[in-house]
């Protein structure tokens, strides 16, 4: 037990990772959410008795507003705001913390079983709607949070309205959004912390390969040349 101490005094301070204290309360909350969400499961009655207090609707925008976090990121990269990572870097930490994360999500929900409240269906637990804007919204943060806070911080807006409608549409127990935010927070935080293959650059040097953005206040594409 005391090794991780006599190695951590003895690591110079400029060695450390920049973000360790940021990841260190990211990490209290997404465990935080992960248990609270499995405590839950374990009473089912309490767990349905709460779902139940949330007045009940039938809006569908949570099916599509789930992916509008990782539009966002890539929203304010258009129009210029300054983000941590390339586009390049970007898609590559998203797409492996989308991954990670639905491993785990699917892997719990055909796991644990939980009877869904409006079909029956037993993969309730967690919520996969809620995992993905939470990812969504933790990259979003990461590569915005020190030059845009309003931005950094409001694909977690979008992400907590979708939970709540996934318990207000009957889709899911309080449970499974609190374990699916928590676990889209600390997949993408993770793959932050890791920056797996963060060198891995195949267009970077190669002159036989240009991608050339274009935007303007009505449109926005981009072209891709290969030279052969």
């Amino acid at each position: 037990m005391l090794l991780p101490h006599i190695l951590l005094a003895q690591t110079p301070a400029d060695s450390l990772p920049a973000d360790t204290h940021f990841l260190t309360k990211e990490v209290i909350l997404s465990t935080s959410l992960i248990a609270a969400g499995s405590v839950m499961v374990l009473f089912p009655d309490f767990n349905h008795k709460i779902s139940a207090r949330f007045p009940e609707t039938h809006i569908t925008a949570d099916d599509y507003l789930q992916y509008s976090p990782m539009l966002g990121m890539y929203v304010a990269d258009l129009v210029g705001v300054k983000s941590k990572n390339s586009v390049w870097n970007q898609t590559k930490y998203l797409a492996f913390s989308q991954l990670a994360c639905a491993v785990v999500v699917q892997t719990l929900k055909y796991t644990v079983g939980e009877q869904r409240p409006n079909d029956g269906a037993h993969n309730s637990f967690p919520s996969g709607h809620t995992s993905v804007a939470f990812v969504g919204a933790t990259a979003l943060y990461h590569e915005f949070k020190e030059t845009n806070k309003p931005v950094a911080y409001s694909g977690f807006v979008v992400a907590t309205a979708i939970g709540a409608l996934r318990v207000t549409n009957r889709k899911h127990w309080v449970s499974d959004v609190l374990a699916g935010a928590g676990i889209g927070i600390l997949s993408t935080n993770i793959i932050y912390y890791l920056e797996p293959l963060k060198k891995w650059q195949p267009f970077s040097k190669s002159d036989k390969i240009a991608l050339s953005p274009y935007y303007d206040a009505n449109s926005a594409s981009l072209s891709f040349a290969l030279k052969l």
